[in-house]
């Protein structure tokens, strides 16, 4: 399909999910002009039990809500999976289609998985698409009706990593865009924080920085150590008896983000364990129950359904 015919198809499917329910508009490719840092590695998607694998051709789903809600903030989801698989459904739709519930425009990020054989360095594979995605969501603030200073990201597990480095390494983006990659707030369910010894995932770890990664390489992408005055506001959501995250990398953010005094919820659940995406069975009190007043609380949201 040509680029000017599908433009145009695309802005009708905008224009006409107004005045419908909530559902997926459309899947937009990430870059328009190649991807940066990609080697043709001849490797094929493929989509296992809700879990995609072999990402190598990053795109952006579209969530338009079906009442957009006065503050047009958005939000970009980066779903978890080690860096390894991408947990697409529960970890990413269902929290699109939530947002939309209270008026929020998502956009789900497949982001590139990082493999040697694919990419040029894979550990800024992830983040390049994570800054494009936002770069991309505000250079089309006009055409999606949103607020260019209310875009937020959203991650899970690894995806928390991944939001939490787009959240603090804002300032060097890692691909060269005509705007700033700067997210306005993130939400960081479960997250992986940090890369040090103690505390990291070591999958999430050596899936993007390989076995035997550099001290320093270890220092740049353990996002406790990189929080600043600039960092935008944070939510964050952990169970205390997380095995595969342990909850310090939630409280070694937390105490950053303190110490910065960057206004931030730290929401630690006795039990729930890892993976519970929108529902910890565990208890009747709902995170993004408590994520929709903080966002009404930061501005972001201007009601509640």
């Amino acid at each position: 399909m040509p680029t000017l015919f599908r433009f145009f198809v695309w802005i009708t499917l905008i224009s006409s999910a107004m005045n419908v329910t909530a559902q997926t508009i459309d899947t937009l490719p990430l870059y328009s002009n190649g991807i940066p840092n990609a080697k043709n590695c001849g490797m094929a998607e493929s989509d296992i039990h809700t879990k995609i694998n072999h990402v190598v051709v990053p795109t952006l789903t579209v969530f338009l809500p079906k009442k957009q809600d006065a503050n047009k903030a958005s939000v970009i989801i980066c779903p978890g999976g080690g860096y390894g698989g991408l947990a697409i459904n529960h970890e990413g739709f269902e929290v699109a289609r939530a947002l939309n519930n209270l008026g929020i425009t998502a956009f789900v990020l497949k982001y590139r998985l990082p493999k040697d054989a694919c990419m040029q360095d894979k550990s800024i594979g992830p983040l390049q698409d994570a800054q494009q995605a936002i770069a991309l969501v505000r250079s089309k603030s006009e055409t999606f009706n949103l607020d260019p200073n209310k875009i937020g990201i959203l991650g899970f597990s690894a995806g928390g990593h991944l939001a939490a480095t787009a959240t603090t390494h804002f300032s060097q983006p890692v691909l060269t865009v005509p705007v700033s990659v700067k997210p306005d707030f993130a939400v960081l369910i479960y997250p992986v924080i940090s890369f040090a010894d103690s505390i990291t995932h070591m999958g999430s770890r050596r899936n993007l920085l390989g076995s035997n990664p550099t001290p320093a390489m270890i220092e740049q992408y353990s996002n406790e150590l990189h929080i600043t005055s600039s960092t935008p506001p944070c939510f964050l959501v952990h169970a205390a008896d997380d095995k595969a995250v342990v909850v310090d990398n939630s409280l070694s953010f937390f105490k950053a983000l303190k110490k910065q005094q960057i206004p931030a919820s730290l929401n630690i659940y006795p039990f729930g364990g890892h993976g519970f995406g929108l529902h910890n069975k565990t208890t009747s009190d709902q995170w993004f129950n408590r994520l929709s007043f903080w966002l009404k609380d930061q501005g972001f949201l201007r009601q509640l359904p």
